[in-house]
């Protein structure tokens, strides 16, 4: 549909990924060369400057891959919640993942046999065919860094600095997938379609009690009752760092937009010019 091709055009654009002629530019050449969603090649290439390349790329293959998370068979879904809190992380689900996929790696390590890996999984409520995925698909997600020369970053996961690199990624490249909780109740508001969705239940704030009041997801589904998946909580000043102005300012009025314009109004003026220079 000509409306679909428009949007998809104006994401990109909004990526850096076209230049004024409407072609992909020198950025959007190297971003074609992930076989990823826009989205996901731009937040890799951002983390080379913010030195967490190898946290990203285990964030892309895990997204990538099938969803990990097995359904709990009826009457065990309170022990799947509770296997799977060994795996949560503060920062949210983003960094869930990672811990996910670190702790497969471990198991794999430590185990003998194929059949003690998949016990693993299934002890967790895992899927140890997704897992096993995401590995080859981080792999070749090496690979191609290697082979367009892209730095990559010692990992580091664990320490404030790394998980705020990691936010910085992933908000320059999905900065249009933001949503904010308009009543404290996890009912979330999407900055750019301006459509209210749900935690989905796979997500590590969902039936907990502190919900953040602005995430950033991965994807919306409508099929699972209009729900965000993969969220991880971020603040309006470290949005307000990162997107691009012209985005910004072709948003529609709202609330959420209002509280966001007073975050770039509390950023100082070395900022600003910092972020126009770039």
């Amino acid at each position: 549909a000509p409306e679909s091709l428009m949007q998809a055009l104006e994401d990109l654009d909004y990526l850096a990924a076209l230049d004024n002629d409407g072609n992909l530019s020198e950025f959007g050449i190297i971003m074609s060369e992930f076989p990823l969603d826009p989205q996901l090649s731009k937040s890799i290439l951002a983390s080379c400057e913010f030195e967490c390349v190898d946290e990203m790329l285990t964030i892309a293959a895990m997204v990538t891959a099938p969803n990990c998370f097995l359904h709990a068979p009826p009457g065990t879904e309170e022990i799947a919640l509770t296997r799977w809190r060994k795996f949560s992380h503060p920062a949210g689900d983003h960094f869930t993942l990672i811990n996910v996929f670190n702790a497969f790696k471990e198991a794999s390590a430590n185990s003998a046999s194929q059949c003690n890996n998949e016990k693993w999984c299934r002890d967790y409520f895992l899927s140890c065919s997704a897992l096993r995925m995401a590995e080859i698909i981080r792999a070749e997600l090496v690979e191609i860094m290697k082979r367009i020369e892209l730095p990559i970053s010692e990992p580091e996961f664990g320490s404030k600095e790394n998980i705020l690199s990691i936010k910085k990624s992933l908000l320059s490249g999905y900065f249009m997938h933001i949503a904010r909780d308009v009543d404290g109740s996890g009912n979330y508001l999407m900055l750019t379609h301006r459509q209210v969705a749900q935690l989905h239940p796979f997500s590590s704030y969902y039936n907990t009690r502190r919900i953040p009041e602005w995430v950033l997801f991965h994807e919306f589904s409508i099929s699972e009752n209009n729900s965000i998946r993969v969220v991880s909580e971020i603040s309006p000043d470290l949005f307000m760092e990162l997107v691009p102005q012209y985005y910004f300012s072709n948003l529609p009025p709202s609330e959420s937009k209002d509280i966001l314009q007073e975050a770039i109004n509390h950023l100082s003026p070395v900022s600003t010019m910092k972020k126009e220079q770039k």
